[in-house]
């Protein structure tokens, strides 16, 4: 392929991201892959039709969504081995992020189709960006499941997660899934991000204690919401638990990989473990 506006797009599925809210966060290469598409597939045809019309793109739209996926993707293919040139958009964002498009592109990839992705705007790096939570690990888990037993064994799987949960919710259910999210997993750092890149953006920091208390007295947020729970905090660590786990370690693995573990574990840096490790080693 050609770089820059002449650039080519030969047959073949192109995941498009599109803006989350601001039309200017979109980019040239998705304006390009759209323009250059036969068919346009998408998550709601009149939300991509404002988005195609702001922009003087016009091209057959498709809607390929969770409630017709299973009908669609069948047509989809059967376009793209006759040789056409497929975009796949959702209503904002990146496709494939918690829709069916992974599905289709799973399908064109075992069936030797080429595909690509035109990365672009996301809320879920975009929220992490906001929150103000660590951003070194992080874990998306989409939606919790509606029924409270389906969603306590979902949060029950990245309970020991050392990483910021990520997670999409309505915004009528906000205050029983903090609630939840509060008994399950005590009173974390947490945020509230919502309406990212529109006018009112806003992303409110806490406790899950502060934000219960917050939205208990203002009422629910409105628009988009990204909900991000922060990592359990590190417990401190004694000098002697730290060289006794250190002096167990060693004795079935090197210094290097002793120091690495226990760094994991522990969360102190692993360059002073390392040094531990080798005046253990030396008082022997």
């Amino acid at each position: 392929m050609k770089d820059g506006h002449s650039q080519t797009y030969p047959p073949g599925l192109y995941i498009v991201a599109t803006p989350i809210g601001n039309l200017g966060d979109i980019t040239l290469r998705a304006l390009e892959a759209l323009k250059a598409a036969d068919l346009i597939a998408c998550e709601d045809t009149r939300v991509t039709a404002k988005l195609l019309s702001h922009f003087g793109i016009g091209k057959p739209t498709l809607s390929y969504n969770d409630h017709n996926g299973a009908d669609r993707r069948p047509q989809i293919i059967k376009e793209l081995q006759a040789g056409k040139r497929v975009a796949l958009v959702s209503d904002a964002g990146t496709p494939l992020i918690s829709d069916p498009g992974y599905k289709l592109a799973r399908e064109a990839l075992a069936l030797g189709i080429a595909v690509t992705t035109l990365p672009g705007p996301s809320s879920v790096m975009a929220a992490l960006c906001l929150s103000g939570l660590p951003t070194d690990k992080f874990y998306f888990a989409g939606f919790l499941p509606p029924k409270v037993q389906a969603a306590k064994d979902a949060i029950l799987s990245f309970t020991n997660l050392r990483a910021t949960i990520v997670l999409f919710e309505a915004a009528n259910r906000l205050e029983d899934t903090l609630a939840l999210l509060r008994k399950q997993l005590g009173n974390r750092d947490a945020a509230v991000v919502r309406e990212i890149t529109k006018l009112f953006e806003e992303s409110k920091r806490g406790t899950l204690d502060e934000l219960l208390e917050y939205y208990a007295h203002n009422g629910a947020p409105k628009g988009e919401i990204v909900l991000l729970i922060g990592p359990p905090q590190e417990e401190a660590i004694s000098e002697e638990d730290l060289i006794r786990s250190l002096n167990a370690l060693l004795a079935s693995n090197g210094v290097k990989e002793a120091s690495t573990i226990l760094a994991e574990q522990t969360g102190r840096p692993r360059k002073e473990i390392y040094t531990l490790a080798l005046k253990l080693i030396q008082d022997q």
